[in-house]
């Protein structure tokens, strides 16, 4: 059986059944007893509150693991997480590498990213994540509908690498269906939300929902889209992105972060050394042209990537 649910219940919902499941698991963030009464309830000694410091909640996280604990540090807004850099790059993600894997770091590092269309200003609107891909040992987690934030958090919790889990201020109250029964879903594997055959779109967290509706209207105009929900950027799904272009022969990637060194440009890099001779066009990139997000809501629309610049790149793509 299935039923409706939406993106932020889903994400309690996890954070409820991992809680339950293991004794180790706890979470603690600024407010969260009072953004999250329910689990404060039913787990009073762990839902903790902390002081206004997204540094020290990290740096405490990284403490409780080495002290056989499993936290998930709830950090309110992405833009944020560069205070946490040295926890989460010299200290987390080197602990398993450090101790020749005697010694683990199972953190979850919860954190709202993305422009909201309402010129929330430059310190709550920026997709930071292109910050850790350069990090071995992290996990980066970006999840599109409720099904894939259940799954994908609960394997996250359940990592014993540290996992940042970004989600998308825009997708909370979206809503879609999850099986009744427990499921999770494995981090490093993407998701073929949409099949085609003229082009590979491929897009995470509220980029995927652009790029669905753009391949909707494409589908009008004879063109056929095949769309990939790459959920975790990190480890990256080769296969499934080689898959697609051997098969559309076009590329596209899709990102609200920055053009320059992200993700999108690591995918166009890997098609251009496993996949070139199967390309019938060049690989192209729809991303923020590389300016922070601005804090006004007509110029936040012009930085941000929409669906009418997805259907206008495909187009010169095909």
């Amino acid at each position: 059986m299935v039923r409706k649910i939406g993106f932020r219940s889903a994400i309690i919902e996890a954070i409820r059944e991992e809680m339950l499941r293991d004794s180790r698991v706890f979470m603690m963030g600024e407010d969260i007893e009072y953004f999250y009464p329910r689990l404060k309830e039913d787990f009073s000694d762990r839902i903790l509150n902390t002081p206004i410091s997204e540094s020290a909640m990290v740096g405490a996280g990284v403490g409780a693991t080495l002290n056989g604990m499993r936290p998930i540090v709830e950090l309110m807004f992405s833009s944020l997480l560069p205070l946490c850099m040295d926890h989460l790059v010299n200290s987390a993600r080197m602990v398993c590498y450090q101790y020749g894997g005697e010694v683990t770091c199972p953190m979850v590092v919860r954190a709202s990213v993305g422009a909201t269309g309402r010129g929330l200003g430059l310190h709550h609107s920026q997709s930071p994540e292109s910050f850790f891909l350069n990090a071995p040992g992290l996990k980066i987690v970006m999840p599109s509908t409720p099904r894939d934030a259940k799954g994908l958090l609960k394997s996250a919790i359940r990592d014993n690498s540290p996992v940042v889990f970004l989600e998308h201020k825009l997708l909370r109250e979206r809503e879609g269906s999850i099986p009744d029964e427990e499921f999770i879903i494995p981090l490093g594997k993407a998701d073929v939300k949409r099949v085609g055959e003229d082009v590979t779109i491929v897009a995470t967290a509220q980029m995927l929902h652009k790029s669905l509706e753009a391949a909707n209207s494409l589908h009008k105009e004879g063109i056929s889209c095949e769309v990939i929900d790459l959920r975790t950027l990190l480890p990256l799904d080769e296969n499934t992105i080689l898959k697609s272009v051997k098969k559309t022969s076009r590329l596209i990637t899709v990102q609200e972060s920055p053009k320059a060194y992200g993700y999108g440009a690591e995918i166009a890099a890997i098609v251009a050394e496993k996949a070139l001779g199967y390309l019938d066009a060049p690989v192209m990139r729809v991303a923020n042209p590389g300016t922070p997000v601005p804090g006004t809501v007509l110029l936040e629309q012009i930085v941000i990537p929409n669906v009418e610049d997805i259907i206008r790149v495909t187009k010169e793509v095909v």
